[in-house]
């Protein structure tokens, strides 16, 4: 005969294995050092059909294209990220993705999905995609001198903007 107190036993056993392997699946992410990320703005839009495609009767141009859509209302971020030299991101991602420009100095992605985690150095004025939605990278500093970036960010409404991650098997560092 199961009892009241033999089901709490259980319910409470199973409560506290949750806890530790998510707890544990926290410790295992890789946190930032040497690097700051300050909101600087955040707009709410409504669902998005933008499209400047040549096709259309009034672009003129034929030589640049832009689409962008969403089914839903976007929250849009304007991030300063600033990293002291040795500094690094920790490997993370976002529910969506980012528009990243170098603003000084340069700054080193490393991204999850390619095999030999090659390293790709991204100086002031340059940009670069973070496509987000489990797209794991980590950015560095690996220069003597402070880097400073900007993310634009597209992001479903009310989502966080950032879940770190471990370390990929991939990447030896």
């Amino acid at each position: 005969m199961i009892t009241h107190s033999h089901t709490m036993m259980t319910a409470c056993a199973f409560v506290a294995l949750i806890g530790t392997a998510l707890s544990s699946a926290a410790a295992l992410a890789t946190p930032a050092v040497g690097f700051t990320a300050i909101q600087q703005w955040k707009g709410v839009y409504p669902a998005l059909d933008i499209n400047t495609s040549s096709d259309r009767k009034d672009n003129k141009d034929d030589k640049w294209d832009l689409k962008l859509m969403s089914k839903d209302v976007s929250d849009v971020y304007v991030t300063r990220n600033a990293i002291i030299p040795g500094g690094q991101s920790g490997w993370h991602t976002h529910p969506g993705p980012s528009l990243v420009t170098v603003t000084v100095g340069e700054v080193t992605v490393y991204d999850s999905e390619d095999p030999l985690c090659t390293p790709k150095v991204y100086r002031a004025g340059e940009g670069s995609l973070d496509l987000g939605g489990g797209h794991l990278h980590l950015i560095k500093n690996e220069t003597a001198a402070p880097a400073e970036t900007v993310a634009v960010q597209f992001l479903p409404t009310g989502s966080i903007r950032r879940i770190d991650a471990p370390k990929p098997n991939n990447c030896g560092f």
